[in-house]
């Protein structure tokens, strides 16, 4: 495991965090985004208390999470959707899951009771961080959306903070 700093994601971070983005939809098996937004768009979409960056000793970003809500409904106030990014050169080496346990940390802090995601069922390596780290599949959405011209479907994950019994 590679020792790793968790700061605030700040606009500072804004081009190596959209680099790395951008990698992880070039793979393909990450989100059906073709092309990663621009820094205003991906600030707007992402809440402020819940994004990090993983920085390496050099300062330089191996990784990044961020949430969103999920709904304006103020029944739904206590649930997000999680993005987790990883360096092609980080991956392998613990970052994600200290990413994963920073957002963690700072929703069970808030009060956020659900941290949800969904994921190409394709991307087993993420899959398994997010079953260690507590996630429970919900289910599949079968064809849920094309991505480069193929139906792909969507495993459901959620994590449900310990606080709400």
């Amino acid at each position: 495991m590679t020792a790793v700093r968790i700061e605030a994601l700040l606009a500072e971070h804004a081009e190596q965090v959209l680099d790395i983005y951008q990698s992880g939809i070039d793979e393909g098996n990450a989100t059906f985004e073709t092309q990663a937004p621009d820094w205003a768009a991906f600030d707007k979409a992402k809440l402020p208390d819940y994004r990090f960056v993983a920085l390496d000793d050099d300062g330089r970003v191996s990784g990044w999470v961020a949430a969103s809500a999920v709904s304006d409904r103020c029944a739904y106030a206590g649930v997000v959707e999680h993005s987790v990014y990883v360096h092609p050169k980080a991956r392998g080496r613990g970052v994600a899951r200290t990413l994963l346990d920073a957002l963690i940390s700072s929703t069970e802090t808030a009060g956020i009771w659900t941290i949800q995601s969904g994921i190409f069922p394709e991307n087993t390596a993420s899959l398994a961080l997010h079953a260690r780290a507590g996630f429970r599949i919900i289910g599949t959405r079968e064809r849920i959306g094309r991505h480069h011209g193929v139906w792909r479907d969507v495993v459901l994950l959620e994590r449900r903070s310990s606080a709400t019994g």
